[in-house]
């Protein structure tokens, strides 16, 4: 089959099944991001930005890609940043639909931004905590974990927004004025998440430590360091049944059964008949970290 233009983009093999047989195509994909991008770009555009790429599909060997290379497309932007050793590398990052749409054809399923923006990476504005639950614990435990990180921060004085990670659980996310360093930040979340655990040390752990992890709800708070990305809202995940990372309102979470209730054709339907971003307000609230 010759290239699908899919938003000026040319897709090539757009009939290449990318989430197993009968599952979504490469078309479909560059489609669904066509479709939903004025949902998604709000958070995802000018952020450094982690991509997990899948040349064989999800059920291939996929990886995670940061630095910038000229073949990934004309409107896919780099920003040169510092790294741990010293060094400067060339950073990816878009600004419009295009950028998405080339790293699609460049076999990119999921998109991952930094907490902070281009202009300033060593200013974050946003902290996020991942819920992560071990098997068998129940969902409306992670509902109620998410509603205590949200009650803890709102007494912090920070309005926090809820998504569905696509996986087992939940995305707690708080934008705040720029300003603190990383190291303020992470020192804030973790100390959250320690308070958490030592009021209830049966339900939560802050460690990653699989080991220790059975029956309990893992607190991520170690996405909020410099350089750690976290998935995005209305990014497809490269798991099985073609799974999204969805933003919700408060009041939703209780009706899902899982953090993967979202797959990509239930997101369409949601992109075309939402009235309001689940999100809405995100981008204008003026709140300080503590």
């Amino acid at each position: 089959m010759a290239g699908l233009i899919v938003g000026g983009v040319t897709i090539t093999h757009p009939e290449r099944e990318v989430f197993g047989d009968g599952g979504p195509t490469k078309g479909d994909v560059a489609a669904y991001y066509e479709a939903v991008a004025a949902w998604m770009l709000p958070e995802l555009r000018d952020r450094p930005l982690s991509v997990v790429r899948c040349p064989q599909g999800s059920t291939g060997q996929c990886f995670f890609q940061k630095h910038h290379a000229d073949s990934l497309g004309p409107d896919v932007k780099a920003v040169t940043l510092d790294e741990k050793d010293g060094e400067s590398a060339q950073y990816i990052y878009v600004d419009d639909v295009r950028g998405v749409l080339e790293l699609v054809q460049m076999n990119t399923l999921e998109f991952h931004p930094w907490g902070a923006r281009v202009d300033d990476p060593d200013k974050p504005d946003r902290l996020i905590f991942d819920l992560d639950p071990a098997q068998g614990v129940a969902w409306k435990a992670v509902v109620a974990g998410a509603r205590e990180i949200r009650e803890r921060l709102s007494a912090a004085g920070l309005e926090s927004f809820v998504r569905s990670s696509g996986g087992k659980g939940l995305h707690v996310v708080a934008p705040f004025r720029r300003g603190p360093s990383w190291a303020a930040v992470k020192a804030f979340c973790e100390s959250l998440a320690d308070d958490l655990v030592a009021e209830s040390p049966t339900r939560y752990i802050a460690e990653a430590s699989k080991a220790k992890r059975e029956g309990m709800i893992f607190i991520d708070w170690l996405r909020n360091t410099r350089g750690a990305t976290s998935v995005t809202g209305w990014s497809l995940r490269a798991r099985p049944g073609a799974p999204v990372a969805m933003p919700l309102r408060w009041e939703e979470i209780a009706r899902l059964k899982t953090g993967g209730a979202f797959d990509l054709k239930k997101a369409l339907k949601r992109a075309k008949t939402l009235e309001a971003d689940p999100w809405e307000g995100i981008a204008s609230l003026k709140q300080a970290l503590p």
